[in-house]
């Protein structure tokens, strides 16, 4: 790609153009890029580029001749490329990603023409210009700033100038979306942390997540950019779940955690309840036997195996911990453990119904976490039933990997269970 801006004021636009990125393009030959001085070709001693415009009026109109000349010169030097002379104007079309695309896509030359002071001489325009383009609703000293602008958007587009060209792909604009949020370490900055899901090394929660993001954002943030996106199948199960998540509760206070004392079994007890009921609803044939109950909540409060969440002084979600083996674990089919040594296992996890889609079982695995490390284990282990799909997606969007199949003794039909683990620490 070869790109000539003609301009008043090279120096500086060839400083900006070949540093970073563009730069190292430039230097291993994959673009061109050339800024050069109008002036050059102006036909009077004095380099006069300018000159009262007729009629009247304030300022000076950049003259005919010296920019055709110009045009001519540079254009002399490319014959046989695809071609074109673009002007930078408030008057233009609005350049977008779009037409980005196009022109990286459909010349091999284009030629940026910068005006400035109030204007260029029409008949320049009529006669020499391809097309004009305009940044935006708005007035610029000079067309320098919106050349380099467009320069770089093109550039960019270029097969070499990026490592891969999954760099654009991804990034606002190019489907008719907003990009995703980004993070970089520290994992949490001002209490402020790194989603989750971004580090649990599941790539396809976390595309999930991203492309939930940009629906959302664009949505939020460019209204008339969504109202003319068409989103596919996959995206319409999105936008659905982001209208129920609007709906579910969001959580605006602090969340702790706490062992869980005899006072608040009545609380656990109905956590339980609430999610045997979600599960029979979703046909999931799990905890329908006798297991759990109200005895075996009782038995890893007094172990001191139970913990609770609370939100603004309620109990919100509940979940146990044990440091002990787990018999049920001894024997584990298609796979193996990844951790060795001594492992908490998770049990009885349940959160409030006005509380699922908030975060809150999130924070629930992550508090196991902390404790488990304060326990001084490497690894944190779970099994569910195979068709327990929020419970699946919750530890896999928590970094759990899925392990092998174990067997429990539930008296239920289906006793076998897939077991998830999560290395802490090696």
């Amino acid at each position: 790609m070869k790109i000539d801006i003609l301009t008043l004021f090279p120096d500086n636009m060839n400083a900006m153009l070949h540093e970073s990125i563009l730069g190292r393009a430039a230097r291993r030959g994959i673009l061109e890029l050339n800024c050069v001085q109008i002036r050059d070709f102006t036909e009077n001693r004095q380099r006069q580029v300018d000159d009262y415009p007729y009629g009247g009026g304030w300022g000076c109109v950049m003259m005919a001749q010296p920019l055709k000349s110009c045009v001519d010169h540079v254009l002399a030097a490319s014959e046989g490329l695809r071609r074109r002379v673009i002007y930078m104007s408030p008057q233009g079309r609005t350049f977008t990603q779009q037409r980005a695309r196009e022109l990286a896509r459909d010349f091999d030359h284009l030629v940026l023409v910068c005006g400035h002071y109030e204007g260029v001489d029409e008949r320049f325009i009529e006669q020499c210009v391809d097309e004009e383009l305009s940044l935006g609703d708005f007035v610029l000293t000079g067309g320098e700033l919106a050349a380099m602008a467009v320069a770089d958007a093109v550039c960019r587009l270029v097969p070499g100038v990026l490592s891969d060209a999954a760099c654009y792909t991804g990034e606002s604009h190019w489907d008719g979306l907003l990009e995703y949020p980004q993070y970089t370490r520290p994992e949490s900055w001002e209490g402020r942390e790194v989603p989750e899901v971004l580090r649990s090394g599941n790539q396809a929660e976390i595309d999930r997540w991203r492309r939930k993001q940009m629906l959302l954002r664009t949505r939020e943030k460019r209204p008339e950019l969504f109202a003319r996106f068409e989103p596919d199948e996959a995206d319409q199960k999105l936008l659905a779940e982001l209208e129920r998540d609007a709906r579910r509760m969001h959580l605006t206070e602090p969340v702790t955690c706490r062992p869980a004392t005899p006072e608040d079994l009545e609380a656990v007890a109905l956590l339980i309840r609430q999610a045997r009921n979600y599960l029979k609803r979703h046909r999931v044939d799990q905890w329908q036997g006798a297991y759990p109950d109200g005895t075996d909540a009782a038995a890893r409060i007094a172990a001191g195996e139970c913990y609770v969440l609370c939100y603004a002084g309620r109990v919100s979600a509940t979940f146990c911990l044990s440091t002990a083996p787990e018999e049920n674990y001894a024997v584990i089919t298609d796979g193996k453990w990844r951790s060795d040594g001594p492992y908490a296992t998770l049990h009885l996890c349940a959160v409030e119904a006005q509380f699922r889609g908030s975060g809150m079982a999130d924070r629930m695995l992550r508090s196991a976490e902390e404790l488990a490390l304060a326990k001084g284990v490497a690894a944190v282990r779970a099994d569910t039933h195979r068709h327990n799909e929020p419970m699946k997606a919750l530890l896999r969007r928590c970094g759990y990997q899925f392990r092998g199949h174990v067997l429990v003794e539930e008296p239920i039909f289906d006793p076998r269970r897939q077991a998830f683990e999560k290395v802490l620490r090696t």
